[in-house]
């Protein structure tokens, strides 16, 4: 399993920001180098943020970088300033063919053989924010056995579309579901968009129920007020917590035990999709568990 409810955002220029990373209990803090730093302060935030991705995951997370595009012609730079010990993953921005994705491949196990780090170490998250890069989903989330998730990314896909970015969020529906398919088919996780209205956590809640139902598992967080919830509404409910112990004894100790593929509980039969399905429940609890242990 890959727990990744929360995925906070913060300015890699912003020194007050950074030195607070540590304090917010996102699963992953992404410094980032891309949107929110102008271009005058890039080199300040690769600097930054090579000072600090270590200090950055000292609460727990994982702590990953945001990358400028491919045809800003930085990303070269952005990764030669933050490979580095300590570094778990990038994410590219604006990631539009599963040629961006070949080609940042390439360019980190250059990086982790020229400074002894394990090949593989650092990880790849792809942000899906336009059209080309909703078209080639599938092509992009297969593209590298590094990735591990792939968020779609709202704001600029709205742009790109010229369309209105609404809370209700109907103009964003195709791109979001064939993102999340895209994921489930490659094994790697679902991350929504950013939902921009942080004030209003009612919207935010409705939001991701939706999103939850096409196939994610967690998100792209703007404000700290969206970590909270984020991470209470991708986590198990208490009650399928409960009710997953209670399939997987049934139908080990009742089906698996005499010979059986289907067994009941609860009034309802319970055959091995369901078994299944209530062991995933129980692997995603434990993790988000160990995780809270190393905070506390």
């Amino acid at each position: 399993m890959a727990v990744m409810r929360s995925i906070m955002y913060v300015p890699g220029n912003n020194p007050k920001m950074v030195d607070k990373a540590p304090s917010i209990p996102a699963d992953i803090i992404t410094l980032d180098l891309e949107d929110s730093v102008p271009p005058a302060e890039k080199e300040v935030a690769r600097k930054l943020i090579a000072q600090k991705l270590e200090y950055a995951a000292t609460g727990g997370a994982q702590v990953y970088v945001r990358l400028n595009n491919w045809e800003t012609e930085m990303t070269n730079d952005d990764l030669e300033a933050v490979v580095l010990p300590g570094l778990d993953g990038v994410t590219l921005s604006k990631t539009g063919c599963a040629d961006d994705v070949k080609r940042l491949e390439w360019k980190l196990e250059e990086l982790e053989r020229r400074r002894g780090i394990p090949v593989g170490t650092v990880k790849i998250s792809m942000l899906l924010e336009t059209a080309k890069g909703i078209i080639n989903a599938r092509e992009c989330c297969f593209a590298s056995k590094r990735n591990v998730n792939a968020i779609f990314g709202a704001v600029d896909y709205c742009r790109d579309m010229r369309v209105k970015l609404t809370n209700e969020g109907v103009e964003q529906t195709w791109g979001r579901a064939v993102t999340a398919i895209a994921c489930r088919a490659a094994g790697i996780v679902a991350i929504d968009a950013p939902f921009v209205a942080y004030q209003d956590i009612p919207a935010f809640e409705k939001n991701v129920a939706t999103g939850k139902q096409m196939g994610y598992e967690g998100r792209m967080i703007i404000h700290p007020s969206q970590v909270e919830p984020s991470n209470r509404l991708y986590a198990p409910e208490p009650a399928d917590v409960e009710w997953a112990h209670g399939v997987v004894k049934v139908f080990e100790e009742e089906g698996l035990a005499k010979g059986k593929a289907a067994v009941s509980f609860n009034g309802k039969m319970v055959d091995t999709p369901v078994y299944l399905n209530a062991k995933d429940i129980l692997a995603t609890q434990a993790e988000i568990a160990a995780k809270d242990a190393t905070r506390k």
